[in-house]
């Protein structure tokens, strides 16, 4: 499939690329001409001097540092912001006459002026994703303008509408997608590189292997999130048997079980608004559909703070652990396999936050998405990465299709942990050594 068949399939002919913009013009790339310009785009009537103006500024922020950066979200944080003494007013017209008039005058007040100009820049070619990276930009900026938080109260804000799941579109990745998606793939991979273009071509190309990637219609060229997924027979307890080089690949009829092993956000800009929920379900739905004999669909997962846990535990057991995992001895591992499962049931399902959900980050997605914490595998991933965040161990979360609902209910409502009878055992096993906690 070439680049115009990828997209055009992807958009369904509804949607064409977009022009570049030009250069900026006059004194545009300053801090006070965007700011001007600003104020003339929030003033402006008609849609063709609304597109000029906007892309005039967009253009002048990228040619602002850091300092003019800072400086122009300082101007729409203050000088865009809300009048209390407006809304306050508004919102007692409301309370004694609540009809329609009065609401919109509320609506109308709550509303800063700096969204109206996000969505009017919004109108530029091109314009969502210079967006996002303007909200990476602001991102990086807060630890040192902690002021700014209010200007992305409203990015997110108005990006979890711009990016609403009925918005985006689901394609898969193969070996005849755009070399430019491609390497968007390679760039974004945040769970397992991809070392070269062979490393590629074994997760994308084989019968056995699939890639799924949401897209934005405003945003064709740079996927907003992908997974990568193996067909197998049986749940594997080790990534380095998913990737290996001289592996043979099962037929479609011989697979019965989808492996979810690596999900990876690309647009960090984002950050903060959730696609993957929404996209393993669709994955889940698709595979379903096509292969109808998968019966188990299943992840294979990091553990990302498991090591930190391990350090702060005062046995035996731990100690070797760490160790072992800091001198990259396979051996001591798999000898202490039973302790260091233990130690991942206890993090994964008993270690909380504040507020009662999982530490996890990993665990908090998956299970909040409905998926059952099911098994733990030690020697899983004994690349440098896996060894120093969880000393090889990984995990899988099993998305029972007749049970997923019920899981996201119980643990939104209580932060309830689906468990399968291995990890209780793995559980009470602790318990019973004193490496988990009563």
């Amino acid at each position: 499939m070439g680049r115009l068949s990828f997209f055009t399939g992807m958009m369904s002919g509804l949607f064409e690329r977009v022009p570049r913009r030009g250069a900026p013009r006059g004194d545009a790339g300053s801090g006070a001409g965007i700011t001007e310009l600003s104020l003339a785009l929030l003033s402006a009537q008609g849609e063709v001097s609304g597109t000029r103006l906007a892309g005039e500024i967009l253009d002048g922020y990228r040619g602002l540092d850091p300092g003019g950066r800072a400086a122009f979200f300082g101007w729409m944080a203050g000088a865009l912001d809300v009048e209390p003494a407006a809304i306050i007013a508004a919102a007692e017209r409301y309370r004694d006459a609540p009809d329609r008039r009065s609401y919109t005058a509320l609506a109308e007040a709550a509303e800063p002026r700096r969204q109206e100009l996000l969505r009017r820049l919004n109108q530029a070619p091109g314009a969502t994703l210079d967006l996002v990276r303007m909200r990476l930009d602001l991102l990086r900026l807060l630890p040192d303008h902690p002021e700014l938080a209010v200007l992305d109260v409203d990015f997110r804000h108005l990006f979890r509408s711009w990016f609403n799941r009925g918005f985006l579109v689901l394609r898969p990745i193969d070996w005849h997608t755009p070399a430019n998606i491609l390497e968007k793939i390679v760039e974004y991979e945040a769970v397992h590189a991809i070392d070269d273009w062979s490393d590629l071509q074994r997760r994308v190309m084989p019968e056995d292997r699939r890639c799924f990637a949401f897209f934005h219609p405003s945003m064709l060229e740079e996927p907003l999130i992908f997974v990568e997924v193996a067909l197998c027979r049986g749940i594997p307890s080790s990534v380095q048997d998913l990737l290996a080089e001289n592996r043979v690949a099962l037929d479609d009829e011989d697979t019965d079980t989808a492996v979810f092993y690596s999900i990876s956000n690309c647009q960090e800009g984002l950050r903060g608004i959730s696609f993957g929920n929404s996209l393993i379900k669709q994955v889940v739905a698709e595979l379903h559909q096509e292969l109808p004999q998968l019966h188990t669909f299943v992840t294979l997962s990091p553990i990302p703070g498991l090591m930190g846990h391990l350090r702060a535990q005062d046995d035996d057991a731990a100690r070797r652990l760490v160790a072992a995992a800091d001198a990259g001895d396979r051996a001591a591992i798999g000898a202490l396999s039973d302790d260091l499962r233990t130690h991942a049931a206890s993090w994964l399902a008993e270690q909380k936050r504040p507020g009662g959900a999982p530490a996890d980050p990993v665990a908090r997605f998956h299970l909040g998405n409905g998926a059952e914490l099911h098994l733990i595998h030690a020697l899983a991933d004994v690349s440098a990465q896996g060894l120093a965040q969880s000393a090889s161990a990984m995990v899988s979360y099993l998305y029972d299709l007749n049970r997923v609902e019920a899981n996201h209910e119980a643990f939104a409502a209580q932060n309830t942990v689906a468990m399968s009878r291995e990890i209780k055992a793995l559980l009470s096993r602790g318990k019973q050594t004193g490496k988990t906690k009563e």
